[in-house]
């Protein structure tokens, strides 16, 4: 078993037991300090995933950019070809459960958008570095977008998730900042 294997399995288990209360208040307290941020105030189109309770809640962050006017963005996945396309999402209602339980977005009600009309990618991730390395949820998925993305990059997580360190590979693409409930890393 390597390295990231055993991080995601701890992370995981620590995340499960966060009571809801708190779930909540770190999920705003996050959300709060991202609608600070100057990326954030400055992107016309963001790139985002449906949260999936343990991960910071994005439902209100989503809510929150259609109110400023803002195009969302929402990724579905193409198991075969491990790679994503991001769809603009306008209502919940344009959303369907997939595989594992994930909500992606319909494609006859939605339209596909080109990596390079995406200001901000709210990037997924369940255990983070200081350094802005990553552990996803093991599918790629995220790793192979990033390769060919230029815009700018914030995590979301909650202060359990950043860990020490954890084996980075070559194919690893960092962040540029994760917003946590207690502070803003910059990691560039």
């Amino acid at each position: 078993m390597n390295n990231k294997t055993i991080v995601r399995t701890q992370i995981k288990e620590i995340l499960s037991i966060i009571p809801k209360p708190l779930y909540e208040d770190y999920s705003y307290k996050i959300a709060t300090k991202l609608y600070d941020d100057l990326n954030w105030k400055e992107a016309k189109v963001i790139g985002i995933t449906v949260s999936k309770a343990p991960e910071v809640d994005t439902y209100q962050i989503i809510r929150k950019a259609w109110e400023l006017g803002k195009q969302v963005v929402v990724p579905k996945c193409y198991p075969k070809e491990k790679k994503l396309s991001f769809r603009t999402l306008t209502k919940f209602s344009q959303l369907e459960s997939v595989f594992y339980g994930l909500l992606e977005p319909i494609v006859v009600e939605t339209n596909e958008v080109e990596p390079s009309q995406i200001d901000l990618l709210i990037v997924p991730g369940l255990a983070f570095t200081k350094k802005g390395y990553r552990i996803g949820f093991g599918g790629g998925y995220y790793d192979r977008f990033l390769k060919g993305f230029s815009g700018e990059t914030i995590s979301l997580a909650f202060t359990h998730q950043i860990v020490p360190n954890f084996d980075v590979e070559v194919h690893d693409i960092p962040v540029s900042k994760i917003i946590t409930n207690h502070e803003v890393l910059m990691t560039k």
